[in-house]
């Protein structure tokens, strides 16, 4: 049995099980869950490599990039603003962010942003990853650029755009860039170790990425006469460099690669939040309820952020997916469904996310990158979890 750190309250011990096999499986290199129910923690687990090049072992404290799953983080600063009235969800971006209203964006309400209606999933000039981190190359290209479809009128993931767009409209609204804003509004408050442009005094903490580049080459050459029909689409999209589910994720090129330290300390709102499972899953807590007395949107605002805005096959992904305002809605074949759950997923296999029926918060993080069905890590976990929410009495 592989060495696990950590505790779990009694009733909850199925869930040590569910990790240790995961990591005893080979499917895991390193990776951390944390669980909180109605405000109180009742998992905390870590364990593995935080960098097999070097042995390093993963730690309580060992922080981890979580690509997408930042977008609730981002979502969240957003919605703290409209709820102290700084900013208006269904006003126009321009009028925060005057510049926006070039290329036929004048009528976008900030509300677009949020829902990945806005038609601005790519950028008709690639960024470069300096470019990326250096924010204002970004929101200028932003700004000018024309939508790929009428606003409004469809969705599609803005997997890159998506942090910068809603970023600089809180840069506007609030005179602080959204990494500072996180920290000192949310963050803090909560004693989350968690980040949007980490501190060079805490990356020594990092537990290195194990992945590798999309090979759309590859992609380019499977057979597509051989799939089933309900993949034969999506494998289309993804073989063809010209489509806008390519241009979406290259829209900084040649791919970031999060294990820069560079890039690490960067605002990168979409994808380069950097937190432990402990912060994630005490984030959400903190979304649903009060943690040691502190709660960061008021149950109106939350259910108004999480409330479903579309539904339905995306644009970019050529799958069905459910939005709330900024915070992801699973679909009922996802692993984490049910029908009040909302959250984020992140690529490679982090996810946090919240039930309010339940009052259960999840944060699960992982340094080896895995997708597609194949990859039952943090199902294992949310399985084990609901089990154990079935015998809450004890607690």
């Amino acid at each position: 049995m592989p060495e696990i750190g950590g505790t779990t309250a009694p009733g909850f011990e199925a869930v040590r099980e569910a990790f240790a096999a995961n990591l005893a499986g080979g499917q895991e290199t390193g990776a951390a869950v944390s669980v909180y129910v109605h405000g109180r923690q009742v998992v905390d687990l870590w364990g593995g490599l935080a960098d097999p090049g070097t042995g390093r072992p993963w730690e309580r404290d060992t922080l981890q990039v979580v690509y997408s799953t930042t977008k609730a983080l981002t979502a969240a600063c957003a919605h703290l603003l409209a709820q102290r009235g700084e900013l208006d969800l269904d006003a126009p971006v321009a009028r925060y962010w005057p510049e926006f209203a070039a290329g036929g964006k004048e009528g976008i309400p900030v509300r677009w942003l949020l829902t990945h209606q806005a038609g601005l999933p790519a950028i008709d000039h690639p960024i470069t990853p300096a470019e990326a981190i250096a924010w204002e190359p970004m929101v200028t290209a932003l700004a000018a650029q024309r939508p790929y479809w009428e606003p409004g009128t469809e969705h599609g993931y803005h997997a890159l755009t998506y942090g910068w767009l809603v970023g600089e409209v809180v840069r506007r609204v609030s005179g602080r860039g959204i990494g500072s804003f996180l920290a000192e509004e949310i963050a803090a408050p909560l004693g989350l170790d968690l980040w949007i442009g980490l501190p060079k005094t805490e990356q020594h903490r990092v537990s290195r990425i194990i992945t590798t580049p999309p090979d759309f080459a590859a992609l380019a050459a499977i057979d597509l006469d051989s799939l089933p029909e309900p993949a034969r689409e999506v494998m289309a999209a993804y073989a063809d460099p010209t489509s806008l589910t390519v241009r979406a994720l290259s829209v900084v090129t040649p791919f970031l690669d999060h294990n820069d330290p560079g890039e690490q300390s960067a605002e990168m709102p979409s994808t380069n939040g950097i937190c432990t499972a402990r912060a994630l899953a005490r984030f959400y807590a903190a979304l649903i309820g009060e943690v040691d007395g502190h709660r960061i949107l008021t149950p109106a605002t939350l259910a108004a952020a999480v409330a479903e805005q579309v539904a339905g096959p995306d644009r970019v992904l050529r799958v069905p997916v459910r939005l709330g305002t900024g915070f992801g809605r699973p679909t009922p074949d996802a692993f984490w469904y049910s029908p009040t759950a909302f959250g984020f997923p992140g690529h490679g296999g982090s996810i946090g996310f919240a039930d309010p029926a339940t009052g259960l918060a999840f944060g699960y993080v992982m340094n080896r990158v895995q997708s597609g069905a194949s990859d039952l890590r943090a199902a294992n976990l949310v399985t084990a979890v609901r089990r154990a929410l079935s015998g809450e009495a004890a607690l």
